[in-house]
């Protein structure tokens, strides 16, 4: 039952996301390209196309299109790496950082419910 209960809460958290992802401009895609690129496990607020397949778990061919059609609209820049010049690293421009924080901020409540079914599972 508290498994049951827990992804319940899981799949709401997740619509309601995406439906405040899109009352900020963004599909949940980008919404969620954006989110991993800001929150590089490094800190950095920077990945690569290849980071972000691994992470969003998607064929690096559809990662490719979809930080191409997030360039193509003034979300995210790619920036030549310092030490290598075979990579390329993509980060958000401002009004991609403008937003992710919108839509980020929005999800405030739904991250607070999603971490009380997790407790709940933990109990």
């Amino acid at each position: 039952m508290r498994v049951a209960d827990f992804r319940a809460a899981l799949r709401a958290f997740l619509r309601k996301s995406e439906r405040n992802a899109r009352k900020s401009g963004l599909t949940p895609q980008r919404y969620l390209l954006l989110l991993m690129i800001k929150g590089a496990p490094d800190g950095s607020a920077r990945s690569t196309v290849t980071e972000l397949a691994e992470r969003l778990q998607l064929a690096q061919s559809t990662v490719t299109e979809l930080v191409r059609r997030a360039e193509e609209i003034g979300l995210v820049e790619r920036e030549q790496s310092d030490s290598d010049g075979r990579v390329t690293h993509l980060r958000l421009t401002d009004e991609g950082e403008n937003r992710l924080l919108q839509a980020f901020t929005t999800n405030e409540q739904e991250r607070h419910e999603l971490q009380v079914a997790i407790a709940r599972l933990d109990g």
